[in-house]
């Protein structure tokens, strides 16, 4: 058994090289093999968000506050609220942050794959950020 006590683990920035806007991740938490995941609890500031990702071996996202946006390519931008759950399929490219106007904090889970649980790769483009409707 180990206990990751409260307040045990530093916040983190999100940094700009995969996150547009103020993005603050807090309890992170990897598990050593042979158990592979690892989870986060990440606040997006207004109008803040990932770049376009996908993980080899898929993601869940549990929003816990606020008004969020998620998409996957070739989908529209869909708006997601405090009890929604995300799943994304492995190797499905997608992004997710805030609403222009109301932060959202989530949980996000993953697993890796050989040590890797995210491929990142382009910015949203002001343009492909854009709530439905």
């Amino acid at each position: 058994m180990k206990i990751t006590k409260a307040g045990s683990i530093a916040s983190t920035k999100g940094p700009a090289e995969y996150f547009t806007g103020t993005v603050r991740i807090d309890a992170r938490f990897q598990t050593d093999e042979p158990a592979r995941v690892g989870t986060a609890t990440v606040t997006f500031e207004p109008g803040a968000r990932t770049a376009w990702h996908t993980h080899p071996l898929g993601q869940t996202l549990i929003v816990v506050s606020g008004i969020g946006l998620v998409q996957r390519q070739g989908d529209p931008v869909e708006e997601i609220r405090p009890g929604d759950i995300v799943w994304f399929a492995p190797g499905e490219r997608h992004w997710h942050g805030a609403s222009p106007h109301v932060a959202m904090t989530h949980i996000a889970i993953h697993e890796a794959l050989d040590g890797k649980s995210v491929d990142w790769l382009e910015h949203v483009t002001d343009a492909e950020y854009q709530p439905a409707g």
